[in-house]
């Protein structure tokens, strides 16, 4: 009993750590915040500005619009809009709140500042380093691992926090080793739902308010609108339209919030919307979506876990698997549905590449949604891959233990081979 109770609060603990409210695409808007940060540090307008991050942060700041700063896409872009109006209290949200005139200043910064760009030597997936100079004043703010996890905090030679920076993508979190598939069917099945139903009614309204939005004007490739073309009654491709439509907009620069999964609104957004779009089409009890949903979040978490928060394998990927198996569970799946919806999933799709944050998310997400479905529906006909069907394991946690081999060390070397074409595209 008493282990039971502890997982429980280490599974609400992790629910409340991933499941947080962004503005943008979180890794320029994790800019936005180091430099708005750096910006409070210092107290006073910087003259130059270096910014050295990880080929990573590079990888997926480079073709994204930055939010409230009228179109402007990169590093560059997304330090200027922390500076000029970024409010480092709001965390994620840093640049929400912008004025016209504020907006018109970050394009002025970027035209009158220095703004010195670097990729950094460093074993960080994710990590980013700002220094601002003004007169004889310096003030640097690192991150690293995690979207604003601030190790370092530095003004004119002293550090006013300085912590050692380790290569792992879950410092200072909630330790994820606890989860396996059984506990999380097990808390997604039985939590107190009030507990956290404030998460989950936050996932819902920022994440279908983004969609709707998505689908309503123009954004990106308009994926969404593409597959409502060709059938706007049917539920997969209405879960699968909603997705893309979501992240559609937030890769063009909307302005709306995203409740964000293991630092992704693209994974939040997979993660949630095809279970509350399915919910709605078959009119499922609201409780049961909530708990779809828990389980939903908590299976990309899983994933995730082991491979790390950026890497040159897809995020959307895992959500969407996970998806999949928040839907069998909707639809009255128990646990050995979910398992082998989980399992056929992985399966099929695993090893799509991240080459970076920009449209061609939405289709990639439309495309993880299809195939969590169909390891769904491949249960539902007696067929199911087995251990030895190539990365296929004897259970669901080994083979998400599969997962993250793969990622974390079989795509090493095509993650670098990717952000080396995108830096050779840069110059």
């Amino acid at each position: 009993m008493e282990e039971a109770i502890r997982y429980r609060e280490a599974y609400s603990d992790i629910l409340r750590e991933e499941i947080i409210p962004a503005t943008g695409c979180t890794e320029p808007i994790s800019i936005a915040y180091c430099a708005a940060k750096a910006h409070q540090v210092l107290g006073m307008q910087p003259t130059a500005v270096t910014v050295s991050v990880s080929g990573n942060i590079l990888k997926n700041v480079k073709s994204v619009v930055v939010p409230n700063t009228n179109g402007l896409k990169g590093i560059r872009a997304a330090v200027a809009a922390g500076i000029v109006c970024g409010d480092p209290e709001k965390g994620m949200q840093v640049i929400s709140r912008v004025t016209e005139e504020q907006r018109a200043a970050v394009a002025h910064f970027m035209d009158t500042v220095s703004i010195d760009v670097s990729c950094a030597e460093t074993d960080c997936q994710l990590y980013i380093s700002i220094t601002l100079y003004a007169r004889t004043s310096y003030s640097r703010v690192v991150i690293a691992n995690n979207h604003s996890n601030i190790v370092e905090i530095m003004k004119n030679g002293e550090a006013l926090l300085k912590r050692p920076i380790v290569a792992q993508s879950e410092d200072n979190l909630t330790d994820k080793s606890c989860l396996n598939l059984h506990d999380i069917f097990e808390y997604a099945d039985k939590i107190d739902i009030s507990e956290i139903k404030d998460l989950l009614d936050m996932q819902i309204d920022y994440n279908m308010a983004i969609c709707e939005e998505g689908l309503k004007n123009d954004y990106g490739a308009n994926i969404g609108k593409v597959l409502l073309a060709e059938n706007a009654n049917d539920a997969k491709t209405v879960a699968r339209a909603y997705a893309a439509a979501g992240s559609d907009a937030r890769m063009s620069g909307c302005e709306m919030p995203v409740a964000i999964l293991c630092g992704s609104g693209n994974q939040g957004i997979t993660a949630s919307v095809p279970i509350i779009c399915y919910a709605k089409h078959y009119s499922a009890d609201r409780e049961r979506m909530y708990r779809a949903m828990i389980l939903s979040d908590l299976l990309t978490v899983y994933q995730k876990a082991g491979i790390g928060r950026l890497s040159a394998y897809c995020g959307a990927v895992s959500a969407g698997c996970a998806a999949g198996a928040g839907i069998a569970y909707l639809l009255g799946g128990d646990e050995t549905v979910v398992a082998h919806t989980l399992v056929n999933a992985v399966a099929m799709i695993s090893g799509t590449i991240c080459d970076g944050a920009k449209p061609s998310c939405a289709a990639k997400i439309a495309a993880a949604i299809d195939t969590g479905i169909l390891g769904y529906q491949m249960y539902l006909h007696q067929q199911q891959f087995i251990h030895g069907d190539g990365i296929v394991a004897p259970n669901a946690d080994a083979t998400v233990r599969n997962i993250g081999r793969i990622a974390s060390e079989g795509m090493v070397e095509t993650d670098q081979t990717i952000i080396s074409i995108m830096q050779q595209d840069c110059k």
